[in-house]
C-alpha cells in the first residue's frame, strides 16, 4: 500500500456531468497548477455522450471522428496515452499525486500500487477482479481502442476487461486517470449498442446495476477505505479556474483549430 498516504488529508473534488471537452479541461487544469508540495488531488466526475482519444492520436484517423455528429461533436484528446474511450455511461476518477509519496517505487510500481483501489471498488461490487498480468489465460497486447488491447495492469473480471486507466508523470508528480463502465454506450436508438467489441465491458454484464451517484460514492469509498486516508472536499481554485477557461478557449476549441 502507499503508506505515506495513510492519515493523510486528500482533497476531493466532486464534478457532475460535463462534456468531454471540459473534463478533460479540468483534468489538464489541475495537471497545470499542480506543484510537489500540493495536497494530493483526487477528483470523481461523470460525462455526457462523447469520447476520448489518447495524446498521441489523430482525430482525422478514427472513425468514430467521421461520425461526430452522432456525438454532436463532442469529443476531446486526453492528456495521458492509450485509444479512443467512450463514455456518457461511465464514472472516472483523477488521481495527482506528489513523487514523494512514491520514494523508489518504478512506474509500473507505482501504477499497481495506486489501482489497488480499483480492485477494492470491484471487489466491494462481489466480483473477482485481478489485474491482466496475473491471468494466465489472457495475452497481452496493443490496439487502438482502450478497451480492446490487455496491458499488465488492466482489471480484468472473469476475463474481461472492465474500465481502463492511463498515467502520466513528472519529476515532481503522478497524474493517472481512468473509467468505469456502468452500462454499454447507447446507440442512436437510445438502446444499449451491443454490437462493438470497442467499447467493452460494463458492470451490468455482471449483473451489478448502479446508478451514478451511487457508482461515484462506491469509488469514494473504496479509496478512502484503501489508502486509509481522510478527503477534504473542495472547488477549483481561481488559478485553476483561470487555466481552465484559458484552456477552453485556446486549445480544447477544435472547431477553431
Amino acid at each position: 500500500m502507499l503508506d505515506l498516504l495513510t492519515n493523510k488529508k486528500i482533497r476531493l473534488i466532486f464534478s457532475n456531468t460535463l462534456s468531454a471537452r471540459e473534463n478533460m479541461a479540468i483534468d489538464e487544469a489541475l495537471f497545470a497548477s499542480f506543484e510537489e508540495n500540493s495536497m494530493p488531488i483526487f477528483r470523481v466526475y461523470d460525462w455526457e455522450k462523447s469520447f476520448t482519444v489518447g495524446i498521441s492520436q489523430d482525430f482525422s484517423n478514427i472513425p468514430e471522428f467521421d461520425e461526430r455528429k452522432s456525438y454532436k461533436n463532442n469529443f476531446a484528446k486526453r492528456i495521458t496515452g492509450g485509444g479512443v474511450l467512450f463514455h456518457g455511461h461511465d464514472v472516472s476518477y483523477s488521481l495527482l499525486i506528489p513523487m514523494s509519496y512514491f520514494k523508489s517505487l518504478n512506474v509500473k510500481s507505482s501504477y499497481e500500487k495506486i489501482c489497488t483501489f480499483l480492485l477494492e471498488f470491484y471487489k466491494s461490487l462481489g466480483l473477482n477482479a485481478m489485474y491482466a498480468k496475473d491471468d494466465e489465460n489472457t495475452t497481452l497486447s496493443k490496439s487502438a481502442f482502450c478497451q480492446v488491447g490487455f496491458e499488465a495492469y488492466d482489471i480484468l473480471v472473469n476475463g474481461k476487461k472492465i474500465g481502463g486507466n492511463a498515467q502520466r508523470r513528472t519529476k515532481k508528480f503522478i497524474f493517472q486517470h481512468g473509467s468505469i463502465a456502468l452500462t454499454k454506450p447507447s446507440n442512436n436508438t437510445g438502446n444499449e449498442d451491443e454490437n462493438k467489441e470497442e467499447m467493452g465491458f460494463s458492470l451490468h454484464e455482471f449483473d451489478i446495476n448502479l446508478d451514478i451517484n451511487d457508482a461515484k460514492k462506491r469509488v469514494m469509498d473504496a479509496f478512502e477505505k484503501t489508502f486509509k486516508i481522510e478527503f477534504e472536499e473542495s472547488c477549483l481554485t481561481l488559478e485553476e479556474k483561470e487555466k481552465l477557461k484559458i484552456l477552453l478557449k485556446d486549445k480544447y476549441d477544435y472547431e477553431k483549430q
